[in-house]
Order: C-alpha cells, then structure tokens, then sequence
C-alpha cells in the first residue's frame, strides 16, 4: 500500500524568492510543491516537491498545509490536490544557526481523511508527478547548469510584487571555494553545494517563498534552496541530496513500519 508522505528539506527560517527569472509553463514541474505556514506570527509560505508518489520536502512546520499540482496560488485549480501534515521528523543534527542538516520528512493526509494512517497518496497526474533522487555516481560538478522554482518573490527591493504563478530561473553549480569564502566554516561541502549566478541577476532569496524548493540538474534534485549572504544574491547555500540519501530513507522506512497495524512506533 502507498503511503501518503511528503518530505521537506527545510530550512526553518522561510521563505525564499526568484530573482530574474521567468514565469514557468504551466505545470511543466509537476513535482513541485506549494507549502502555507502558518504560526504566531503569521502566514508564510515556500516551495517543497515529490520525490515519489508517496512523499515530498521545504521550511517550518506548524499548521502547514501542502498543496500539489498548483501553478497559480491565487486559484482553486482542477488540477491541486491538498494534504495536511501528521507527522514530521527533523533531521537531529539540524542547526537554526549554521543550517547544517537543513532537512526533514513530513506524513501527510487528505483534509477528508478520517483515518490519516490508511489515507491513500498523491494520485499520479500529469500536473502531479515525483522527481528523482540523484544515485551515488551522480554527482553534480562546478559549471553544471540547473534549475530552480517556486512562489518567492522577484524582487529584492520591493516589499511585495504578488508572484501567484510558479516562476523558474537557471543557476550555476559553483566551486567550494567560492562559498567558503563567504561562509568560513559554516559551510560543509559534504553537505551543501554552492550555487549561484557569478554576474548577479539571478537567485534564488530566503525570505519570501522559494525555500525548500528543488535545484534539479540533469532531470534529478540534486539540492534544496536553504540560505545566503544577506547582503547580496550571490553565491547561494543548497542542502546537498545526494548526503542525505541514507537518512532519508531510514526515515522512510520507519514511517511505513507505523503504518502497518498493531506495529509499535519507531524510535
């Protein structure tokens, strides 16, 4: 039985946007996700996406509402499908302070849904459908050409500029050095990757919906949008997948075994 799941690789602090990039055809990034969050201080939202038919990933994780399928926000679309979340597991090693181990899995369950255990997933559409991993030989290198999307904002100076439609932008895999010079120490290349337009007209900015979204090279997500330098748009700081590869499915494995019945929960 498919389990109902979304994964997040989250970075706690919200939001993010895309600067000079374009409006996405609409659903041509059928993985992608549209997360609201709301907590005491208000409504936030930010970017997630499905990495197989029973799970997705992004940023916070109170009264978060998952919405598939989406290419204008601002509408009640045939094509979105709506989850709530049940469970979520944040990565124990995660910082708030350094973002390392920027990444968590969250269970979800239709709003309709009486038994959120025995929900069904995501259903497969042609606007709804999951990205892949990268494999272990499947490592991105320095000039790799990828793409990024989501709900952020486009602008840096402007307070608000009403994105509602998914926009994209493609990004530069950057070398180490170029983010350690930024960042010292607080940047773990075995982690992370460095990515970035070196003539700064395009990024992605952790304020205001992009977070959590996907950097996709070659086909597969091979990052997720996580932090920068507050004074600029580059370079930018992506959770690198590819570390997280045993983590994420260990946890996902756990998550099945609390769906069987009678199965006690996992530590």
């Amino acid at each position: 039985v498919w389990l109902a799941w979304v994964m997040l690789t989250l970075l706690i602090s919200l939001p993010g946007r895309i600067i000079g990039g374009w409006e996405a055809k609409p659903h041509s990034r059928p993985y992608m996700a549209h997360l609201s969050i709301r907590n005491g201080s208000g409504k936030y939202r930010c970017g997630g996406f499905l990495i197989r038919p029973d799970a997705v990933l992004s940023a916070a994780h109170l009264n978060i509402t998952v919405t598939l399928g989406a290419h204008n926000i601002s509408k009640e679309e045939l094509s979105q499908q709506k989850f709530h979340v049940d469970h979520w597991v944040i990565h124990p090693k995660y910082s708030n302070k350094t973002y390392e181990n920027d990444i968590m899995l969250l269970k979800v369950y239709p709003p309709t849904s009486l038994l959120p255990e025995r929900s069904p997933p995501a259903k497969l559409t042609k606007e709804v459908n999951y990205i892949l991993l990268p494999s272990d030989n499947e490592r991105v290198g320095p000039g790799t050409t990828c793409e990024v999307a989501g709900w952020g904002r486009t602008s840096r100076t402007q307070k608000e500029t009403n994105v509602r439609v998914l926009m994209e932008v493609d990004l530069k895999v950057q070398s180490n050095k170029v983010c350690e010079k930024y960042f010292k120490s607080s940047y773990v290349h075995q982690s992370m990757l460095c990515v970035g337009d070196g003539n700064r007209k395009k990024s992605t900015w952790e304020v205001s919906g992009d977070s959590g979204g996907p950097l996709v090279c070659n086909g597969k997500a091979h990052g997720i949008v996580s932090h920068g330098p507050t004074c600029c748009i580059f370079p930018k700081v992506f959770t690198r997948v590819l570390y997280f590869g045993p983590w994420i499915h260990k946890e996902l494995r756990k998550f099945a075994l609390q769906d069987l019945p009678d199965s006690p929960s996992s530590d």
